[in-house]
């Protein structure tokens, strides 16, 4: 029997288990999804050892970028986004993809608008490097957002109610608001927030994070990431059998 499985920690909230588990009982296919909670990547190499039959691994927090070192080869867009999400195995062989990028793009285009042009990106980590990718190639402008001040980006303590009109897109790439500390969202001003802006979370558990409750309360359109992680699931499985 394949598996596949995937690598992260937490795991906890990990919905991808369930996701596959469903898919091979639905379409009769002889295999099983597995997750593999590790404290370090160091334990990747042990993972592969002890299960010979795994075909492919989805990577999640905090190891999108510290996988790479593990792989003989990457796709042109993982090596662009310099992170990745989906392992094809091979006979030993390790290929990295981003499927990230493929459900973002797909999931956040249909609610863009001809004014939407720039955007704000919370948090720096593995997931927003697909995410700054992604925004470029759906044609808009970005800027980071960070807790300390780092060159080339803003700091929450930066945002303003003109840098807000300006930025009207922001996408929360950061696990704050992620279950169980549904009480928390990130620090931006949601009081100078409007109609048009769009708020687009990539945490899916809570459905309506604190981050979106607050931007819904300004009129803004706001979308979490479940959407996107069904994308990127099932490209994740067009990676594994390509």
């Amino acid at each position: 029997m394949d598996k596949y499985g995937i690598i992260g920690n937490p795991l906890g909230h990990s919905f991808s288990r369930g996701f596959f588990t469903e898919k091979f009982a639905k379409e009769d296919i002889d295999a099983q999804y597995l997750n593999f909670q590790i404290p370090e990547i160091g334990k990747l190499p042990d993972i592969l050892r002890e299960n010979p039959e795994l075909r492919g691994i989805n990577v999640t927090i905090p190891y999108k970028t510290e996988v790479i070192q593990y792989l003989d080869e990457l796709s042109d867009e993982a090596r662009e986004i310099g992170a990745v999400n989906v392992v094809q195995i091979r006979n030993g062989h390790l290929k990295g993809f981003n499927s990230d990028i493929i459900g973002f793009t797909k999931s956040i285009q249909p609610l863009l608008k001809p004014h939407h042009r720039k955007a704000l990106i919370l948090g720096t980590g593995g997931a927003s490097k697909a995410i700054r990718v992604g925004l470029t190639r759906l044609g808009l402008e970005w800027k980071y957002v960070s807790r300390s001040p780092r060159e080339g980006m803003f700091t929450y303590d930066d945002l303003t109610a003109d840098i807000l009109r300006e930025y009207e897109v922001i996408v929360n790439c950061s696990p704050v608001g992620m279950f169980p500390k549904v009480d928390e969202c990130p620090a931006i001003p949601y009081e100078y927030l409007t109609p048009d802006n769009l708020l687009y979370d990539l945490v899916y558990n809570p459905e309506t994070t604190l981050f979106m409750k607050k931007g819904a309360l300004q009129g803004a359109i706001v979308k979490n990431g479940l959407e996107m992680l069904h994308l990127q699931a099932i490209a994740s499985w067009e990676f594994w059998n390509e």
